[in-house]
């Protein structure tokens, strides 16, 4: 069975980077994945929470948000005049743990960086565009304070198992509403793995299929990898430099 958008099962939807879009910030990447668009946006604050002041170290932070047009409807915007839904909560916790993962917080110093991450329009994998695209924005914030304190890149995609088609790499919405699988990675560029989501929809699968969804993930976020790189050594920012 074919892709909606004809795609081949291993290959992700194109990827679009514009770094620099959110003129304020320290680094910005306005990042398209298909039809999914996140603004990320990386702030930084010359302080620290409070369980790590006096410990010479630096925090990384996320908040996650969908436009109210993200969607074919308008939504409430969420967190307006109410807590933010379960469902934000957890994927901005999770942007926030992969990219802790990618800095040594320890050679940042006691400052916070911020990422912010607003979904403009939603085609499928939001978590994983703000993870890929969150990355860029925050090397672009520390080449601004000439911090040498990256670990390595980190990327994400998504991985389905889709009945009558197989594995397929970087799901849209259509997909990842049908599918039997989702699974998420967040994975450095070599293939070190930082996090792994997968729900089987009502029937149960075997491990191995668990691991060739594992295995095409990383993949794509090995292309992904690459990709960041070329992007900000367009804008004059080298990934080595700021390696600690």
């Amino acid at each position: 069975m074919a892709r909606p958008d004809g795609r081949a099962l291993d290959a992700l939807r194109p990827v679009e980077m514009i770094v620099h879009f959110h003129r304020p910030s320290e680094g910005s990447v306005l990042y398209r994945s298909g039809g999914t668009v996140v603004l990320c946006t990386a702030s930084i604050d010359d302080k620290v929470p409070s369980f790590l002041e006096g410990k010479g170290q630096g925090w990384l932070t996320a908040e996650y948000q969908m436009h109210p047009r993200a969607n074919a409807r308008r939504q409430d915007r969420d967190g307006r005049g109410r807590a933010p839904s379960g469902r934000t909560q957890e994927i901005q916790r999770l942007i926030g743990r992969a990219l802790r993962a990618a800095i040594d917080l320890k050679k940042f110093g006691p400052r916070t960086l911020a990422i912010d991450c607003d979904v403009l329009e939603a085609d499928g994998g939001t978590r994983t565009a703000s993870i890929t695209g969150g990355f860029v924005a925050m090397v672009l914030a520390l080449a601004k304070l000439n911090a040498r304190a990256l670990r390595e890149p980190l990327a994400a995609t998504s991985v389905g198992y889709l009945d009558g088609t197989g594995l397929a790499l970087d799901l849209c919405y259509v997909e990842d509403s049908k599918a039997r699988v989702d699974l998420n990675v967040a994975a450095t560029a070599s293939g070190k793995i930082v996090e792994v989501q997968a729900t089987a929809e009502g029937t149960p699968v075997e491990r191995r299929e668990v691991d060739a969804m594992v295995d095409l993930a990383l993949v794509g976020t090995t292309r992904l990898a690459q990709l960041q790189r070329d992007t900000l050594l367009r804008a004059g920012v080298d990934l080595a430099a700021y390696v600690a």
